[in-house]
């Protein structure tokens, strides 16, 4: 590259580095000047409440959709894709506040921690490993070697559950068998994402770091559910593109480097897995964190419902194709313009420009074919009742016609610093559980390229520490926020049941989570 300014600000050792993680100095420079603009707030319209953005399904309707469902998913068009490069380390933060100054703090609390460690479904494997060492857990206890126990919990000593993927951890016990997050996601996926030939697809995206250990207790354990549930499954894995690193500036927005002198790269946050979703080879794709599961003994109601969304999806996408067949073909009258128009406004809650009714009938339907020929998703919103997360609102878009769509808004993209915007954002009556179905094939069955539907002006900044000094992060656009700014949205509410995340580690112990519920 000639560009003056970049040979000034890296050298040919920093353009080998760049270029050896997939990036451009070109793409490096852009991200530098995200920086230096800085993240500009979204503009919130409104809350999404019920009828005014977010529908309601009845009783009858659920039915007929969860029909259409299951007539699609024996079609082999459903695929199951989960985030499942979390580390399990933050779940444990206190716990490690705890081994870190060798034990727990009152007798109060360690009372506590021992009455609740028999309920993790990790105690067997915990009691198996220092039996190993030649140790007991109850000795442990009754002489008050919480820091002990702690170490074969969290370190390399024992269970290692502080380095662990969170997909590895075991989240539940049943009379005969404990199971992993990665296996009730297994479990879940059998039960509402089997094609006709019992074929099951299933996508994890995991970190570079953990691929071979996923990948390993995957064929370990695969054999089993397919036997017990008499499936095929085809379980994938991918892990984040380090073309989708982002690098990290100093205060005044230089590049940092460490202490070699090398510039540092830090993952760019979940919407860095759109490349990973734009790679399934599916047509239907279920969309849902890794910790969000439940026991069999709950399952019948999520399965429900995920059914239920599915149905949603393939009912819109028969409305929206039908309609772009008529659209691309122009033989259309008024009166069809009308009802095509009506159903943007009513179903996808696409606000029509008051010039648009000034088109020539061409020029309309050229204009809605573009609307209308979008990936589309369909979310489940559950009802706020405190949980931290983001939610459905009503957006004012920055692009200068003040034009309104659909979005998934964090707190941390919102203007906290104006009354008004801070107004709005207490006003949610719902949240975002992360319970997505996406529609990512046009009318010609062709697959979208999922990168033309993103607001790359949603990035966000943060501050982090790298040993010691402090550094700022760029997140590109989050996967559900900004990476599907531009898909068709429909937001739908759907039970609190549904939503049962896991945290921290003492989310295990919610009613939810344990096997006979208390």
């Amino acid at each position: 590259m000639n560009d003056p300014f970049s040979q000034t600000l890296f050298s040919a050792a920093d353009i080998r580095q760049i270029e050896a993680e997939g990036l451009s100095v070109e793409r490096v420079l852009e991200q530098i000047a995200f920086f230096e603009a800085g993240a500009v707030p979204v503009s919130l319209n409104r809350p999404c409440t019920v009828r005014d953005g977010i529908v309601t399904i009845d009783e009858k309707d659920l039915s007929e959709m969860i029909a259409s469902y299951e007539e699609s998913m024996q079609e082999g068009r459903v695929v199951k894709f989960v985030p499942a490069s979390g580390a399990a380390s933050r779940m444990f933060r206190d716990w490690y506040k705890y081994l870190e100054t060798g034990g727990i703090d009152s007798e109060e609390n360690e009372r506590i921690f021992a009455d609740n460690l028999k309920k993790y479904a990790f105690l067997s494997d915990l009691r198996l490993v220092i039996d190993r060492h030649g140790e007991s857990l109850e000795r442990f206890m009754e002489t008050g070697k919480y820091g002990d126990i702690l170490a074969f919990i969290l370190t390399i000593k024992g269970l290692n559950y502080g380095s662990l993927p969170k997909a590895l951890l075991k989240f539940h016990s049943y009379p005969h068998e404990t199971r992993t997050a990665l296996e009730e996601h297994l479990v879940e996926g059998i039960l509402y994402a089997q094609d006709a030939n019992r074929v099951c697809r299933i996508h994890f995206t995991v970190s570079e770091e953990h691929k071979e250990s996923v990948s390993g207790f995957i064929s370990g354990i695969k054999k089993k559910y397919e036997n017990h549930y008499g499936v095929t499954l085809e379980v994938t894995l991918s892990t984040q593109q380090s073309s989708t690193n982002t690098i990290s500036v100093d205060m005044d927005n230089r590049p940092f480097r460490d202490v070699s002198g090398r510039l540092a790269f830090r993952p760019g946050g979940h919407g860095a897995l759109l490349n990973n979703l734009n790679e399934i080879d599916g047509d239907i794709i279920f969309l849902k964190n890794i910790d969000n599961v439940v026991p069999d003994r709950l399952k019948s109601t999520m399965v429900y419902y995920k059914k239920a969304l599915g149905g949603c999806l393939v009912r819109i996408q028969k409305e929206i194709f039908n309609y772009l067949q008529l659209l691309v073909s122009e033989r259309i009258d008024d009166d069809v313009m009308k009802e095509i128009s009506s159903f943007c406004s009513r179903k996808l809650h696409i606000i029509l420009p008051a010039w648009f009714q000034k088109l020539s009938l061409p020029d309309k339907c050229a204009f809605l074919s573009e609307k209308l020929n979008r990936p589309v998703r369909v979310c489940g919103m559950v009802k706020n009742e405190g949980e931290p997360g983001g939610g459905p609102f009503w957006i004012v878009d920055r692009n200068g016609t003040g034009t309104l769509s659909l979005q998934i808004i964090e707190e941390s993209q919102v203007d906290t610093g104006s009354d008004k915007q801070r107004v709005i954002w207490a006003g949610a009556t719902h949240f975002n559980p992360v319970d997505l179905v996406c529609g990512v094939r046009d009318y010609r069955c062709q697959k979208f390229n999922l990168q033309d539907f993103v607001n790359k002006n949603t990035f966000l900044i943060s501050k982090k520490s790298e040993k010691g000094r402090e550094v700022k992060a760029l997140e590109l656009p989050g996967l559900w926020n900004g990476s599907m700014a531009y898909w068709n949205t429909i937001f739908v509410e759907v039970p609190i049941d549904t939503f049962n995340p896991v945290k921290t580690v003492d989310d295990l112990l919610r009613q939810q989570h344990l096997t006979n519920g208390s």
